[in-house]
């Protein structure tokens, strides 16, 4: 997509617009450009946390910006839902999701709550600039250990779905028992099976999953089964 004068002329204005109230904010504000997905705006909170200017953090590419700030972890997740979010060019959809910033001045990663929303489209309706809001998490707060648990069980989920697919509805079930402390014979009276056909269950899901029984735990987790 090749930005025309004219549309360069519209951005500048558009971002001129709010830009007096952003720095008032107690988030950091975001704008990208979706030609290329560079930062064209980013409020004063953001540049100072990251002790950057915004004609340095301007000149970075998309790769580099994300790969300088970003955790790619995280980002796995919400990046497809983002797209996912233009391709259906809503003005009144938000993404929301967790992610990790890494500082300039700090060993550790520090969490934020951000939501995206569609803020230009160009002349010919699509979506030329998104806005993001983020919101920094306390590290002391539960939030935090929620969301570092949620993007845990999502890479789990990501790395393990293949295996997982492989079981059946019946072992699924098993599994579920088995990660919530059940044994044989509580499984067996629970699903009317004899205590050494719910041995054997438990036996091809441990095969199927090459899995410890603490990674039992992990699965059942990962693929809300407890």
């Amino acid at each position: 997509m090749f930005y025309t004068v004219k549309l360069r002329k519209e951005i500048k204005i558009k971002i001129d617009e709010y830009v007096i109230n952003f720095d008032h904010l107690p988030c950091v504000v975001i704008v990208h450009d979706l030609e290329d997905w560079s930062v064209v705006y980013m409020s004063k909170r953001g540049l100072k946390a990251l002790k950057t200017t915004i004609e340095e953090v301007s000149a970075l590419s998309s790769d580099d910006y994300y790969k300088l700030y970003f955790n790619h972890d995280d980002a796995q997740d919400y990046v497809p839902r983002i797209l996912a979010l233009l391709e259906r060019n809503n003005d009144d959809e938000i993404v929301t999701y967790f992610q990790q910033v890494k500082f300039p001045d700090k060993e550790d990663w520090s969490w934020h709550m951000s939501s995206t929303k569609i803020f230009m489209r160009d002349d010919a309706g699509k979506p030329s600039l998104t806005i993001t809001i983020a919101v920094p998490i306390d590290a002391m707060h539960h939030m935090t250990a929620k969301a570092t648990r949620l993007l845990e069980e999502n890479n789990f989920l990501r790395k393990n779905f293949k295996s997982y697919s492989k079981l059946t509805g019946r072992e699924r079930q098993v599994l579920a028992m088995v990660a919530s402390g059940k044994s044989a014979a509580e499984i067996a009276a629970n699903l009317f099976i004899s205590v050494a056909t719910a041995e054997t269950h438990r036996k091809n899901i441990k095969r199927k999953l090459n899995a410890s029984t603490f990674e039992l735990t992990q699965y059942a987790r990962a693929f809300d089964l407890i």
